[in-house]
Order: structure tokens, then C-alpha cells, then sequence
């Protein structure tokens, strides 16, 4: 007969599973820089990514802040697995403290509620939320899906110069405020969002740079 788990056998499967998402209690983590922001980064409004709870892929309703990986694995960039041991326990966020494997209930009640925006941390820094309002009505999901949706009908014409404008415009944004505003490469994900020529893979394309000109190839 198999035993009933009830407390955390820091198995370290949670925590390789992707980072968590952050809520309004863990704004003061990283207002007092506990957790950096160049570790989190921003799944925008609309953009596709993988729902825990449901289960499935859903557009996000909103901004979600999440912690980085481990390189190219999934691996919470806390995550120490040579000790199976988050290495900012005391400090982990609130979905790391509601998740328990074996009883889900309290993280299925405060998984999508009071989820922390790039608003709540940045809209007091003059000028940079104002190119982070304007990065957002430029590279909307929204928009890029009903333009990929248009290209997967072969109805090419203004819709592939519009969606090669947006991948151009995410990437140049990144590459200004690193070489003339001086911002840590690492941060680009936090504040814009991970790079258009990443997450379009998603919705079975993938890009191609060649002499300083994009190219959007359909995935086999």
C-alpha cells in the first residue's frame, strides 16, 4: 500500500517545473531587493503561456511576473539541485508558500487573483513606463495574433510587413535602452517582456535575421 504525502519531501519537482507567478503580497520582495528584477521576467497581456491549474494554453488577461530559469531548462534560477533546497526559502514567494503537491486547494484559490503588473513596480519611474506603455500598444499580442492568424491563411499582402514591424521595433527597444540608456541586458525581459523572436515559436513560426533584415518562417 502506497503512503499518503503529507509535508514536502523536497523532491525539487515544483521547482523544476517553471518559477512562480507573483501577486501584490511579493511586491516588497522586490522593492527592497531581495529578488532582482534582471530574475523575473514578464509574460504580457495576451501572449500565450501555459495555465498550471487549467492545465492547458490560455493568453494571459494580464501582465505575469515570473521568475526566471535555469538557463535552457526550466529550473527555477533559485533552485539549488545538487541540495534539492530553494536557496531563498525564507524570502520564497506566495505561491511557493501556498503550493502543496499533494493538497492543491490553497493554490488553486490564489493562483490568478492580485497578480502583480510591471504597473505596480514601474509607473512611478519617469520615462521608462511611458516606453513601457508605448512597447506595449506597438508589440501587442493582440494584434501580432490577429496578424499571424492572417499569415497562417496565406493572405500575406500588409499583414507580414506589419508583423515583421513589430519584431523589428521589440528587438531595436531592447538593444536602445541597453547601449543608450545603460540598462542590464537582463532586466530587458522584465520590462518588455521576453523577445517577440522567442515567443512567436508558440504559435509555430520562428525568425530568421540575415544582413540586419527579419524573415518569419513557418514551423514544420
Amino acid at each position: 500500500m502506497s503512503k499518503t504525502i503529507t509535508q514536502c519531501l523536497r523532491c525539487g519537482t515544483c521547482c523544476k517545473k517553471g518559477g512562480p507567478s507573483f501577486h501584490l503580497e511579493d511586491k516588497i520582495l522586490i522593492e527592497k531587493g531581495i529578488i532582482l528584477s534582471k530574475y523575473l521576467y514578464t509574460v504580457r497581456e495576451g501572449e500565450l503561456f501555459y495555465d498550471n491549474i487549467k492545465e492547458c494554453i490560455l493568453p494571459a488577461v494580464s501582465d505575469i511576473i515570473k521568475i526566471k530559469g535555469q538557463k535552457e531548462s526550466w529550473n527555477c534560477i533559485f533552485f539549488n539541485e545538487k541540495e534539492s533546497a530553494c536557496t531563498i526559502y525564507d524570502n520564497r514567494p506566495l505561491e511557493c508558500r501556498a503550493l502543496k503537491c499533494w493538497d492543491t486547494r490553497e493554490i488553486e484559490k490564489i493562483y490568478s487573483k492580485n497578480r502583480l503588473t510591471r504597473k505596480d513596480l514601474l509607473s512611478n519611474i519617469e520615462g521608462l513606463w511611458d516606453l513601457v506603455e508605448d512597447h506595449q500598444k506597438r508589440c501587442s499580442y493582440k494584434k501580432l495574433n490577429l496578424l499571424l492568424d492572417i499569415l497562417k491563411k496565406n493572405k500575406k499582402n500588409k499583414a507580414l510587413k506589419s508583423t515583421l514591424d513589430i519584431i523589428e521595433y521589440d528587438a531595436q527597444i531592447r538593444e536602445l535602452v541597453v547601449q543608450k540608456g545603460g540598462l542590464d541586458p537582463e532586466m530587458t525581459d522584465f520590462i518588455f517582456g521576453r523577445p517577440i523572436t522567442e515567443t512567436i515559436k508558440i504559435y509555430g513560426f520562428k525568425i530568421k535575421k540575415q544582413d540586419d533584415n527579419y524573415y518569419l518562417i513557418p514551423m514544420s
